[in-house]
């Protein structure tokens, strides 16, 4: 742990921080669009760090947290640029949790984000692109890049002996960013990829993409898509025809909403998506069942972990003011510090305002690298009997 600072320091640290006060946090999440079904246990992860850290009362000197949620649609950066405009200019909130998708939050951060001087935490966004974002330290995720995803899906098809594949991606940052991760990866390790072509979401009928996709062959079809919209379509599609009945599905379209739809139709298919095994997350698994939301849900762990990141830092700093508490978020989230897992943010509370260090590792076993993202491991799953199930992480 590093040293403690004076008993002085510790109290003028606690003198500076502002009064108890009502801190208010947005929410953002695509409530609408090709991720719906995500958004719910994205958003009741935020919400859940946020909530414990307010009733514990030793947050900023006993100040509360209120939390405002928006709907940034996943796909329309318009909208999502608009709802957190509305946040920040006349919510006056203090930081922003979210966007969801890589296109939205992209947009957030560059337009109103770094103008507004603004902290953006997504626990979703994994675009490549953003690794290079402008975003004058204000921008951080919990999730990790596709790069790293990219070439972890290429090992694990590789692994079962799968040597050629099709891929269809989303036509939007999130599906292009990674496509191009994985075709990269999957190509230099000796994997053939047969055919890439984009889809666009919303169509009624995806038999002309599928056709194509089956016309070039591949043992298996990498769908980089949203399992609540063409990603979904494009499976249907793929099984209406007999083009393909084995799936490589990303974390866009990791969701029991597969298995819901599909059945045992999918059944010898499999993925992946960033998550993390240990005593962090089984604790937070437990305290979103006791919550009434799915814990396992994609993203859900890191959207907690986001949530808790923030108000930690808040802490550690001694106010909420983002161009404040920005400088802190590395610290708080990395060794060295007591280590703090979910349902302890009370305890890291406490330490912070005594003037001490906390290594958050939460429900994803957070380490912030680089321009403030996660390092990144992965849970793998495998579609069997009906059932989507977990087989390892990586």
């Amino acid at each position: 742990m590093k040293k403690l600072l004076m008993a002085s320091a510790a109290l003028s640290l606690v003198a500076g921080a502002a009064a108890a006060e009502e801190v208010k946090i947005g929410v953002v999440a695509a409530f609408t669009g090709p991720l719906e079904s995500l958004a719910p246990p994205i958003a009741d992860g935020h919400e859940l760090a946020l909530k414990e850290a307010s009733d514990s009362g030793l947050f900023l000197g006993g100040s509360t947290i209120t939390t405002i949620r928006g709907d940034s649609t996943c796909v329309d950066a318009a909208a999502a640029t608009a709802v957190v405009e509305r946040l920040v200019t006349s919510d006056r909130v203090s930081g922003v949790l979210g966007p969801m998708c890589s296109g939205a939050t992209g947009a957030v951060v560059t337009n109103v984000a770094v103008p507004n001087g603004v902290v953006a935490i997504s626990a979703s966004a994994t675009s490549p692109a953003l690794s290079d974002i402008a975003d004058n330290g204000l921008f951080f995720r919990t999730a990790p890049s596709d790069a790293r995803q990219g070439d972890v899906m290429a090992d694990i098809i590789l692994e079962k002996g799968i040597q050629s594949v099709a891929v269809t991606y989303t036509n939007n940052d999130y599906g292009k960013g990674l496509s191009d991760a994985f075709v990269s990866a999957y190509s230099a390790k000796g994997g053939k990829v047969t055919l890439t072509a984009a889809h666009e979401d919303g169509k009624a009928d995806y038999s002309a993409e599928v056709g194509a996709l089956a016309s070039a062959g591949g043992d298996a079809l990498v769908v980089v898509g949203y399992v609540d919209q063409g990603g979904a379509g494009v499976i249907q599609a793929s099984l209406d025809t007999g083009a393909f009945d084995t799936f490589v599905f990303p974390d866009g379209m990791v969701s029991d909403t597969l298995t819901e739809r599909f059945g045992s139709d999918i059944d010898g298919s499999f993925g992946q998506n960033p998550a993390s095994a240990g005593e962090g997350r089984e604790i937070f698994t437990a305290m979103a069942e006791a919550a009434g939301f799915d814990g396992t849900s994609a993203f859900s762990a890191e959207a907690y972990d986001a949530g808790a990141l923030m108000v930690l830092a808040m802490q550690a700093a001694g106010s909420s003011d983002p161009q404040v508490y920005k400088t802190k978020m590395m610290e708080v989230a990395n060794a060295p510090g007591e280590p703090i897992l979910p349902g302890e943010l009370a305890k890291a509370l406490e330490i912070l305002a005594a003037g001490g260090d906390v290594d958050y590792v939460g429900a994803s076993s957070i380490e912030l690298i680089g321009p403030g993202e996660s390092a990144g491991s992965y849970r793998e799953v495998a579609f069997e009997g009906g059932e989507m199930k977990v087989v390892g992480y990586r």
